[in-house]
């Protein structure tokens, strides 16, 4: 088995793995950001019809330990997410009229919710 491979339904995605499977936000982003419109767009328009059944798969398969496959689609599942907001509402890579992207960081492993004395760097 490749370090590709998806779930059986999913496998004409396999194509996209490699490049687009990205396993955090910070890589998500910076993906978006710096790929072309065109290819932003070739992605979405390949994973777009399939992204209900995307959920729907992932959904019927327990969160805790997924298998290397399930992993790689919700990965993959995420960056989609990621390049929609692009296609979709920014017409670009980047949120448009925002501060650069390069001014925000991501807490990685989080919940979002972050106490204020962590994002002001004091110790607890």
């Amino acid at each position: 088995m490749s370090d590709t491979s998806l779930p059986k339904p999913f496998r004409d995605l396999e194509k996209f793995v490699s490049e687009w499977a990205l396993a955090t936000e910070v890589e998500r982003s910076q993906k978006r950001i710096s790929s072309p419109m065109e290819v932003l767009v070739e992605f979405y328009e390949a994973v777009h019809p399939r992204f209900a059944e995307i959920m729907s798969h992932l959904n019927g398969v327990p969160a805790e330990g997924l298998p290397a496959e399930e992993q790689r689609l919700l990965d993959l599942g995420l960056t989609f997410v990621e390049v929609s907001n692009a296609v979709e509402r920014f017409g670009q890579p980047d949120v448009p009229d925002s501060l650069d992207a390069s001014r925000f960081f991501a807490i990685e492993g989080t919940s979002g919710l972050v106490p204020n004395e962590v994002l002001r760097g004091e110790r607890t």
